[in-house]
């Protein structure tokens, strides 16, 4: 007679590594901390916009020395582990031998891209992502290059933000954009679109987060970008800011996320050629603006509050 299965006594025990990407292992694993779980954040190095995390180590010196310090991170992890979760194609020592040690010492792990690591690729380019249990995308848009990954949309502290909905009664309405980079982002067809539109265009660049985000509460439409076809953590931060947030999106990525989640997704889409007739509504009519802000900011809190994310992390590691 078969015995039943014990039930965990102890914390999972799940290591995030080895970088911190735009902040999303560290929210991650914060998440993961009010739900109980054992959960640390483990980088090569701190980084400068998002130096977040548990334990850096410090990689000085050349490949060698690096490799060394690399390798005892791995041998003290190895002991305190049940799952290792990976970033942006990453691991901590070369992943021709992590995954033979992960298996020799029957650990879990997990595979979580965040964009530019698998954009373009081809299926043999991420052939790597498979040797791992479980891998991760962030979007429906994103899981065109994996699609057997798991979908888990990045989170945000929505207890950090407040929402600011657009003043019902300023004049001329405030159209911010802030490209990380103008190319990627399309800055050249905004500033074209918004150019005799009765707005004024507000082009966030080099700041500090913090002094950025001061002025991403003042804005009342936000325009992301103009060629990826799905968005970011900027717009999702000006979502539950209670903004209206106009970008490019790729139609299907938007029925599978409805689908999905099982609520409209209330980005305002656009192209180069149509943002101008797009932006002109949104410009003349302020209740418009708040009416969209409203809705934007609930579908954060359905799609990419920490707390959700949390909880389908939870469902990843069950089903490895």
């Amino acid at each position: 007679m078969t015995e039943p299965r014990a039930e965990r006594t102890s914390p999972l025990r799940v290591v995030h590594c080895p970088v911190n990407t735009a902040g999303i292992p560290w929210t991650n694993v914060q998440a993961l901390r009010r739900r109980g779980v054992d959960a640390q954040l483990v980088v090569f190095e701190r980084g400068v916009l998002h130096p977040e995390a548990d334990v850096s180590l410090g990689r000085h010196g050349g490949l060698a020395r690096r490799q060394v310090t690399q390798w005892a991170a791995l041998a003290r992890l190895l002991q305190r582990t049940d799952v290792f979760h990976f970033y942006f194609g990453l691991t901590l020592v070369p992943r021709s031998v992590q995954f033979p040690i992960l298996a020799a010492f029957r650990k879990k792990s997990v595979f979580h891209y965040l964009g530019s690591d698998i954009r373009g690729k081809t299926p043999t380019e991420l052939t790597y992502g498979k040797k791992a249990s479980a891998e991760i995308v962030g979007s429906y848009d994103a899981i065109r290059w994996v699609p057997e990954a798991h979908v888990i949309p990045p989170g945000i502290d929505l207890t950090r933000i407040e929402p600011a909905p657009p003043p019902p009664d300023r004049a001329r309405p405030v159209i911010l954009h802030a490209p990380s980079s103008r190319s990627k982002k399309g800055t050249e067809h905004v500033i074209a679109a918004c150019e005799g539109l009765d707005a004024d265009l507000q082009i966030v660049e080099g700041l500090h987060h913090d002094e950025a985000f001061k002025l991403y509460r003042d804005a009342d439409i936000v325009v992301d970008q103009l060629n990826a076809g799905w968005y970011g953590l900027f717009a999702i931060e000006c979502m539950a800011l209670g903004k209206p947030v106009v970008t490019f999106l790729h139609a299907e990525a938007v029925r599978r996320t409805e689908e999905a989640f099982g609520t409209q997704v209330p980005i305002v889409s656009a192209t180069a050629e149509t943002l101008r007739e797009t932006l002109r509504p949104l410009v003349a009519d302020a209740a418009r603006r708040r009416r969209i802000g409203a809705a934007a900011r609930a579908y954060v809190e359905r799609v990419h509050d920490m707390e959700q994310i949390a909880d389908r992390l939870l469902d990843v590691y069950a089903r490895l």
